[in-house]
Formats: structure tokens, sequence, C-alpha cells
């Protein structure tokens, strides 16, 4: 069964705190929560300007509130690049340090990906080579504490089918799995359909965002990723690909949570939520 869900980071440009974000999603009928993780501290989240949670926080303080809320964390967000030396020196213990609070959350999976442009002076099989370094210091954490990494197509290796294809067959571990991102691969030039069904037997959670005719005329083929989408799920030029996505994992009897991901306003939530209800009735779900 597809579940939907939501990533508190919607929230982020409006200032809301994490509580604020999740009540939202609750009055939205939304319990499966996905948040970005803060490694080491942030005052504006601090705060309370910031959906966002601190790696230093008291884990099982959170799970207690999140029980009280009806509220389970479909994923953490440690999306720091991993691909290239920077994700040698900082992205590596950023997700280590994710994967051991997502387990204490009892969270399925840690998020990960690179970042939005090539690596000025490496060669791709360079920043191959480096990944699967990288990577193989995180894999005996998330073996260890049973929590699955997923890659999310955001940038320019992430959205390279091959490159991906490569990773995922050079460790062949049943914790490296695939985030699907509607919106990125979109942008990218990439058919999310055709990439979605291509790494179907890896897919563990997804990002559904859609993208606005304004930025897909200026900026499809240039870009490999974006935040969040500006209009509503269903009120850009991805909506049809979000659908057929949709109806692809109905088909294929994929078990699993859709987050929403867009800008957090309370006409975009509530118009993105009805149109998946809406798609998802369609295909035999709700």
């Amino acid at each position: 069964m597809i579940e939907l869900g939501f990533h508190t980071d919607n929230w982020r440009p409006l200032s809301l705190s994490f509580e604020g974000a999740v009540d939202k999603g609750l009055e939205l009928g939304l319990k499966h929560v996905e948040f970005a993780a803060i490694h080491g501290q942030n005052f504006i989240q601090a705060m309370g300007y910031d959906p966002g949670i601190s790696l230093q926080s008291n884990a099982k303080a959170l799970k207690r509130y999140l029980d009280q809320k009806g509220v389970q964390v479909s994923q953490i967000d440690g999306a720091y690049p991993l691909m290239g030396p920077n994700g040698s020196t900082f992205g590596v213990q950023y997700v280590q340090q994710a994967i051991r609070f997502a387990a204490e959350l009892e969270c399925p999976s840690v998020d990960t990906t690179d970042g939005a442009f090539e690596i000025e002076g490496l060669t791709r099989d360079e920043v191959f080579r480096i990944t699967c370094d990288n990577y193989r210091q995180i894999l005996p954490w998330a073996e260890d504490y049973k929590v699955i990494v997923a890659v999310e197509p955001h940038g320019p290796y992430t959205n390279d089918a091959d490159f991906m294809q490569r990773l995922f067959d050079h460790f062949e571990s049943e914790y490296l799995r695939f985030n699907m991102d509607t919106g990125n691969n979109f942008i990218s030039g990439q058919d999310p359909v055709e990439y979605c069904k291509r790494f179907r037997k890896y897919l563990v959670h997804m990002h559904i965002k859609d993208v606005s005719p304004q930025l897909a005329a200026a900026a499809r083929g240039e870009e490999t990723g974006i935040g969040s989408s500006i209009v509503p799920i269903g009120g850009g030029v991805n909506a049809d690909n979000i659908k057929a996505v949709l109806k692809f994992l109905a088909d294929t009897q994929w078990d699993g949570v859709a987050s929403i991901e867009c800008h957090g306003s309370d006409e975009n939530m509530q118009a993105s939520v009805d149109f998946l209800h809406a798609a998802l009735a369609d295909v035999g779900q709700h």
C-alpha cells in the first residue's frame, strides 16, 4: 500500500518549528513524517524557526512525542552530498550519526545524495571510486543498526542512471536502496516514470514533487534538483508523471511512503493532499 507522508522542510520557508510542522501534517491526516537532520546545533532551529532536528537531541524524548501524536518517522533526510572529497570529510560522519539516530526512533531509512554540480577536476570514474569509499564506511553502520541507506536522485551523478546502477551493483546490499524524487528527476531532463521503473527493485521511499511551468521552462535539463515545489502537487507540469509513477507502483504492489515536498502554505498542502488522494483512488490505493 502506498502511504502519504510529508517532509517538515516544506515549512522551512515559513520559519515553522518541527512541532508546528507535525501539527500541520496531522491536520491534513498525514501520519508519516520525514525531517532534515542537523549535525550539531543551529540557533535558528533552537529558537523554533526551522523544522529540522539536531542529532544531538534526545531521540527517546522525540520518539515519545511522536508516539503521543500518533506519527511515525518514514525517513531521516541525511542528504549532505556524499559524492566526492567533501562527502568523505563531512558526509560520512553525518550519515553515520543519522543512522544511529534513526535506529533510536525505529525509523527504517536515511536519505543520501550528491551535490548540485559536478566536482571540478575529477572524472566520473574518480568520483565513483570516492563514492564507493564513502558508502563503504557507512554501510557497516546501516547493517549493525538495521537502517537502510537510500540514495536519492538530486545531482548530476544520482540523476545518471548508469552511475546509480553501477553503485547498486557494486555493493549488492539490502541496506543500500533507492529514494525516488519525481521533481528532481524531471528537472534534470529525465523521464521520472522510466527512472522509477529502472530502479523499482531498490525502491524503499519516495519524494513527490511537482514543477511549475516557469521553472521547467527556465531550468529543465540545466538543473539537477530542486528543494521543493513552489506549486502544489498536481499544479505543475509534472502532474501526469506523478500519476503515472503512482499507477506503476500500485500495479507492481509497492509498499512504502510517498513524502510530499512542496511549499508548506495551507493552500498548497491541502491541494497536494487532495490531488494525491484522488490519484491513489484512481489506482485502487484509497
